[in-house]
């Protein structure tokens, strides 16, 4: 199991320093426009000067409107994945080769109400499946039980297929909601509030085990 540390509502620069005192795979950084969701997060620049604090890649979640004025600039840091939301475009395979063409990994991302199915066609393309397991936005939220079918589904879908294709799940992460999913085949957990609340290293150490 990899983790990648979130700090939507936490000190970015002192969240990260925590971070890379842990054994954490992935810096997550949430970028929110106040359109796609109501909540507005980090510009560019601030993720620019994030990136200077850590040498873990990052793991960029767009949930924007406008995935595109994002991608370019990202692009160029030390960034692993770029995931934008299914429901914020309608130019997927647009989006999708953008991101291609820039060197970086693909993800996309679905509220909790939409059906996982909905990816099926586009899994072939794709890096990455980050399964919100709250309303994107807001953290601290509590983990959704519902999103654990979705899980299933399609896990079952990438192993017939024989898709290389990471499932990540963001939201609600704790240890209560982690041991309901670290069996269903799970790849990438996001946390923050439980990450950064305590012992982060022994937390990431738990978790990666």
């Amino acid at each position: 199991m990899l983790v990648s540390g979130s700090f939507l509502n936490h000190n970015p620069k002192e969240s990260i320093e925590i971070y890379n005192k842990s054994g954490i795979d992935f810096i997550h950084v949430d970028i929110a426009d106040g359109k796609f969701v109501s909540e507005k997060s980090f510009s560019i620049s601030d993720v620019e000067k994030f990136s200077t604090y850590t040498s873990k890649p990052l793991d960029i979640h767009l949930m924007v409107a406008n995935p595109t004025k994002y991608i370019d600039s990202f692009s160029m840091l030390n960034t692993e994945y770029i995931t934008f939301h299914y429901e914020a475009v309608k130019n997927h395979m647009d989006i999708i080769n953008h991101i291609k063409n820039n060197g970086i990994k693909v993800g996309i991302s679905i509220k909790p109400g939409t059906s996982v199915g909905i990816l099926f066609d586009m899994l072939h393309y794709i890096d990455l499946v980050l399964i919100m397991s709250v309303e994107p936005g807001v953290s601290g939220q509590k983990f959704m039980d519902s999103v654990i079918y979705k899980i299933e589904v399609l896990k079952k879908k990438i192993i017939e297929d024989n898709l290389n294709v990471k499932i990540s799940v963001d939201g609600g992460i704790n240890e209560e909601s982690f041991n309901k999913i670290k069996d269903k085949g799970v790849d990438i957990i996001i946390s923050e509030s439980y990450l950064l609340s305590g012992d982060t290293v022994n937390k990431v150490r738990n978790l990666k085990s």
